[in-house]
């Protein structure tokens, strides 16, 4: 499956409009359609872009986990798919964001795209500045995930094949 990768610098207009970037919009035509759903993310302040396909995927894996008649359960999913918006792009590549999704980004024109493997966040660049993590310290996150990881996948082997720790 191809990637949303890397940082591109993106300018919203004064209609609300922005360009998907080039690479992202050959990855979605060749792997998915073009529609996308775009969500706020409340921890971390960015727009997020999900091919429908991944988005209804993701809805599903949600839907597995809540019960239809737990009324909080219902809240959830009705406060999480309520507040995504469909998006098609325009000829040009451009997608028309919403006045709330213009406003969440502060009303800033200087953005940033940033890939996140199967979806891709827009950000306000001074936001997006501001939460980044310093290099040092993502190695080490990257590091202590790893082994963590690493070390997961060691233990689930030796349960599925039998041999005790």
């Amino acid at each position: 499956m191809r990637t949303f990768i890397g940082n591109i610098d993106a300018k919203m207009d004064e209609k609300g409009r922005v360009f998907i970037p080039a690479g992202y919009r050959k990855i979605l035509g060749e792997t998915h359609s073009m529609r996308m759903v775009a969500r706020r993310d409340a921890e971390q302040g960015c727009i997020l872009f999900y091919p429908e396909e991944v988005w209804n995927a993701r809805l599903e894996q949600l839907s597995q986990v809540l019960d239809d008649w737990n009324p909080d359960d219902d809240r959830i999913l009705m406060q999480y798919v309520g507040e995504a918006e469909l998006l098609d792009p325009d000829m040009q590549g451009r997608v028309l964001l919403s006045k709330k999704n213009t406003e969440y980004l502060n009303g800033k024109s200087d953005l940033v795209f940033v890939g996140m493997l199967d979806k891709f966040a827009l950000w306000s660049r001074e936001q997006y500045e501001q939460q980044r993590i310093e290099p040092r310290e993502l190695a080490r996150l990257i590091r202590e995930r790893m082994i963590v990881d690493s070390r997961k996948s060691k233990v689930e082997s030796r349960s599925a094949s039998g041999v005790e720790n």
